[in-house]
């Protein structure tokens, strides 16, 4: 059941079996739906959406209008910017080595975080599809797409569209989730001035880097 001892504004909607612990922060307007868990120190902003039987660790950080669909689990150390899009059953994960005990097998590790805990960003307005496993240690890029039933081992560049497992870049996306280019079966060109044909936004393409047309090009990735 939700704990009404913490601080959370009144136009915030929590389903009666959902478990809250104190210490959460809620914005106005964000919907927490049936068997969901949300532990201590978490912020989740404004206007978001957590489906049913999600699980969110604590301390994780969440921006403003993120929705998060049904059986989701998010570690402590992941971070979501505005925007965001996480998908039915996306898995997360914080640790590259772990293990159960310590090496003698005579005492069971926490789950609290440490030294090999590694925080993982996604970027305002990503998209991450249904059933992926997102790796630690890594920044999913502005805007971009995950393909469902991604495995992410590594970083991914603002506005790419990433499949497989691993996942691999296989074109750009736009602002809106149309497609900008694709090159599945072809190389990557080098460079190219990139149109959305649905919305009209128009982007740059220069070695494998992609920005808006109307933004200063600074050549950095995520």
């Amino acid at each position: 059941m939700a704990l009404h001892s913490i601080p959370i504004s009144d136009a915030v909607r929590i389903h009666s079996t959902a478990m809250v612990e104190p210490g959460v922060k809620i914005g106005a307007g964000s919907s927490i739906w049936d068997n969901v868990h949300i532990r201590r120190g978490t912020i989740l902003g404004a206007q978001c959406s957590v489906g049913e039987k999600t699980y969110i660790a604590p301390g994780v950080q969440i921006g403003n209008r993120v929705k998060i669909n049904a059986f989701v689990y998010i570690c402590t150390g992941v971070t979501l910017e505005d925007g965001v899009m996480i998908s039915a059953g996306v898995i997360f994960t914080n640790d590259r080595f772990p293990r159960a005990t310590t090496p003698n097998l005579r005492e069971l590790r926490t789950s609290d975080p440490d030294e090999h805990t590694l925080p993982t960003l996604v970027r305002e307005g990503a998209t991450i599809g249904a059933g992926t496993t997102v790796g630690c240690g890594l920044a999913i890029g502005r805007f971009a797409v995950v393909g469902m039933g991604s495995v992410v081992t590594r970083s991914v560049p603002d506005f790419a569209l990433m499949i497989g497992a691993p996942a691999r870049r296989v074109g750009y996306v736009c602002r809106c989730g149309e497609p900008l280019l694709r090159f599945h079966y072809h190389g990557e060109p080098e460079s190219a001035d990139l149109r959305c044909k649905p919305c009209g936004r128009a982007y740059i393409l220069r070695k494998e880097l992609v920005a808006e047309a109307a933004t200063t090009w600074i050549g950095s990735t995520p």
